[in-house]
């Protein structure tokens, strides 16, 4: 994670999940709230926060506040992800595909947040575990930090992506087909 002044960006932020909570005291029932937050700007930036307050509307600031500290950075493949991932956090498992230009975001509400907010306009994702929004999304972070474009793989490498996936001699090969047909 790396930390990125959110004052210079706008942001689109989009509510998960609110939970009401009880807690049972001598005169009664006292409420509260949480909110997850999902914060991104829809170009291969975001973050998710978790606020809990007394009332609705604060617990959504502070879960926003806490997004935008907790912001990162993924490379897309245009408007997709580079490859096939599964997250997992606690009991919750998240499956994200990429997809073809013009699928769309075939997700559940949860993981849709996360992807709308990424700026991701074609992905087909799959829970395959728990239905619980924290560890959904927060398996679904877990995916996003694992993804590794072939950009990011070829500079690690010190090498070209032509080189890593062997395309150096398509060249040769080509003129050496030609020449055979020709004799």
């Amino acid at each position: 994670m790396e930390n990125v002044n959110t004052q210079e960006m706008s942001l689109v932020e989009k509510v998960v999940s609110i939970n009401r909570t009880a807690k049972v005291v001598k005169g009664g029932r006292n409420f509260g709230f949480n909110a997850i937050v999902v914060v991104g700007d829809g170009h291969g930036r975001v973050g998710w926060g978790l606020g809990k307050a007394n009332e609705v509307v604060n617990a959504i600031e502070k879960g926003t506040d806490a997004a935008k500290r907790n912001m990162i950075s993924v490379e897309l493949s245009g408007t997709t992800i580079p490859h096939e991932i599964i997250g997992k956090y606690g009991a919750g498992r998240v499956l994200l595909r990429p997809a073809s230009a013009g699928t769309g975001i075939i997700a559940g509400k949860n993981v849709r947040a996360v992807m709308e907010c990424l700026g991701v306009h074609d992905v087909l994702a799959k829970s395959l575990g728990s239905s619980n929004p924290h560890n959904e999304v927060k398996a679904a972070f877990e995916a996003l930090l694992a993804l590794t474009s072939p950009g990011a793989i070829s500079r690690r490498l010190n090498r070209s992506i032509r080189d890593i996936y062997g395309m150096a001699d398509e060249a040769p090969a080509a003129e050496t087909e030609a020449e055979g047909t020709e004799a």
